[in-house]
């Protein structure tokens, strides 16, 4: 096993690692990037399936992703818009297809005048959050113990109503079911974007794509770092903070001794945490000796990892309350965009299909048309309990609701599930239980000792998109380096 001894150990790939990886190298600090996959990106990955160039994991950048905005164009990458000119379809309670446009789904005058009523009522709610700090805000508390679903409910008895206001941040973002998560979370995941109107926006939200697949950035990142990114290294234990001290083991101790083994063990963690001593991170095949280590990783994955001394209390706690949402991502390639012939945008939404939302996804220049779908939360974990033919024919026959018999006989077909992903184990991203975002969500960036904490999952602004990963990966880097100043 190699024994390699850098300033700062990153550990994890993706867009928050390797961009705080970079910016540590340009302030003059030596780096290790130690990825468990064989690939950099982490959710990010662009991959060619059948002949067909797919974007498996994310893909798009909306106007308000400025740090993305910005190393895309660092890294010389392109973008075009997302296809969407002419009409979009719903699918109301009646099953029947409606064609429309602009951003109101056809639905009921005394329908669209609630929805008008709720969304202007949220975006003022949303006004006064800081995406960054949440639970700050006055009626944090009050917010978050209430589900999302409840809320809704006690604002109107009109279902559909109800439906096509949760969807937004429930099965579109989140991809919980609307009553296991608070409203103060789902005011979290529109002030992310900067109104709860962006959020229902998908001319602003899925805006661009970048040419040739948005894993390019994590990429083209990779490559500035060059031999210091190593991958299939799945780390398996941290030791942190003054290993020396560690109490030694009695065999068939006395209870009493055991409880001074549990005193001792529990003022070793505190003062690791005090410290910054350093970081022996162990992988599988290499073990890197650095002043700080940052996990670029979801904290879902942080219990894959032993601790010496084990992470504070505080930080057991938090993680028991953070967990994946779930999206199957369904890809499906045509011979042609049949649905452009006629005069369809490709976005299509309900709260009534399996396939609650679908999007044009042809690639630039591309003569086949390609179709994004998106099946989440319950209808998901159902639809895993199926064959993969019942399943592929029951998405399939939703999205033909929306487009026709036609969407039934693709020429490349793939689903993307996450939730099987050994190093990621959900999509999009974490979330907290109803009550954990007020209790928990202070603490969930700060250091720990030596140990410093990047990802997506817990951004503010661009909070579960690239957007964020790469903010909180700048975010982790000028932690540290102050630290070095001081």
């Amino acid at each position: 096993m190699d024994d390699i001894t850098r300033d700062v150990v990153v550990i994890g790939a993706g867009a928050a690692g390797l961009t705080a990886a970079n910016d540590l190298r340009k302030a003059g600090l030596s780096v290790a990037v130690l990825e468990a996959r064989d690939r950099v990106g982490g959710r990010l990955w662009t991959d060619v399936i059948d002949g067909a160039m797919l974007e498996l994991g994310g893909q798009w950048v909306s106007p308000d992703q400025t740090a993305l905005i910005d190393t895309v164009a660092d890294l010389g990458l392109s973008t075009y818009s997302r296809y969407r000119e002419g009409d979009s379809v719903y699918v109301g309670p009646d099953g029947e297809a409606k064609r429309f446009t602009g951003e109101m789904f056809p639905v009921a005058p005394e329908t669209e005048k609630v929805i008008d009523e709720i969304t202007a009522r949220l975006d003022a709610m949303v006004a006064e959050i800081d995406p960054d700090k949440p639970w700050e805000h006055p009626r944090a508390a009050e917010w978050d113990k209430i589900s999302w679903d409840a809320w809704l409910r006690q604002q109107t008895d009109d279902d559909e109503a109800v439906r096509n206001l949760a969807f937004a941040t429930g099965s579109a973002m989140l991809t919980k079911p609307t009553h296991t998560f608070s409203l103060l979370q789902s005011l979290l995941m529109a002030a992310s974007a900067g109104s709860y109107s962006h959020l229902v926006d998908a001319d602003f939200i899925l805006d661009k794509r970048v040419t040739g697949g948005l894993q390019q950035v994590p990429e083209l990142l990779a490559e500035r770092l060059g031999d210091d990114v190593l991958l299939n290294q799945p780390v398996r234990r941290i030791v942190w903070g003054d290993a020396s001290v560690a109490p030694e083991r009695v065999a068939n101790a006395a209870t009493g001794q055991r409880v001074d083994d549990l005193r001792a063990l529990t003022a070793r963690v505190e003062a690791a945490t005090a410290s910054s001593t350093g970081v022996t991170v162990i992988a599988d095949g290499v073990t890197v000796r650095a002043r700080f280590a940052i996990l670029a990783l979801a904290p879902v994955l942080y219990s894959r990892i032993s601790f010496e001394p084990p992470m504070p209390r505080l930080q057991h706690q938090m993680h028991q309350h953070i967990s994946m949402g779930f999206v199957i991502k369904v890809h499906a390639v045509y011979e042609t965009p049949f649905w452009r012939e006629k005069g369809l945008s490709g976005t299509a939404f309900s709260p009534y299909e399996l396939c609650h939302e679908a999007y044009d996804n042809t690639n630039h220049g591309d003569e086949r048309g390609t179709l994004v779908g998106f099946v989440s939360d319950q209808n998901a974990d159902d639809l895993f309990r199926l064959s993969a033919e019942e399943r592929k024919e029951r998405i399939l026959e939703s999205l033909s609701h929306y487009y026709g018999p036609e969407a039934k006989n693709p020429v490349v077909y793939y689903e993307s599930d996450w939730g099987t992903e050994e190093w990621t184990r959900g999509a999009y991203a974490a979330s907290f239980d109803l009550g954990g975002l007020h209790r928990y969500g202070a603490d969930q960036r700060q250091p720990v000792g030596p140990i410093h904490l990047a990802c997506s999952d817990m951004a503010g602004a661009g909070y579960q998109h690239v957007d964020g990963a790469i903010r909180q990966g700048h975010r982790a880097a000028d932690e540290i380096l102050e630290r070095t100043r001081g």
